[in-house]
């Protein structure tokens, strides 16, 4: 497991404390938890990355929401398919 990068003391008690309002908000707003697939992000960015995407996927009217859930949820089974099948030989 990778440790966390070394911020200034309080960052990540701020960190946690956005990412559960955007969670709050978007729930409150789509009905459902946020999924996101952050497999191709580097560790560093998962972060804000994660941030930028929920406050931006926050603007989406519901249908579309739908669409851009459905696409993440995909992309995680893609993504666990893919490592299962790594090790598979020929």
């Amino acid at each position: 497991m990778e440790s966390l990068p070394d911020l200034p003391d309080g960052t990540y008690e701020v960190a946690h404390t956005a990412l559960n309002a955007a969670y709050a908000a978007y729930e409150a707003k789509f009905g459902h938890v946020f999924v996101i697939s952050v497999n191709d992000v580097s560790p560093d960015e998962a972060l804000d990355h994660v941030l930028a995407t929920i406050r931006s996927r926050l603007t989406n009217d519901p249908e579309d929401e739908r669409q851009v859930t459905a696409e993440e949820l995909r992309n995680l089974a893609k993504g666990r398919l893919v490592e299962l099948l790594a090790g598979v030989g020929p």
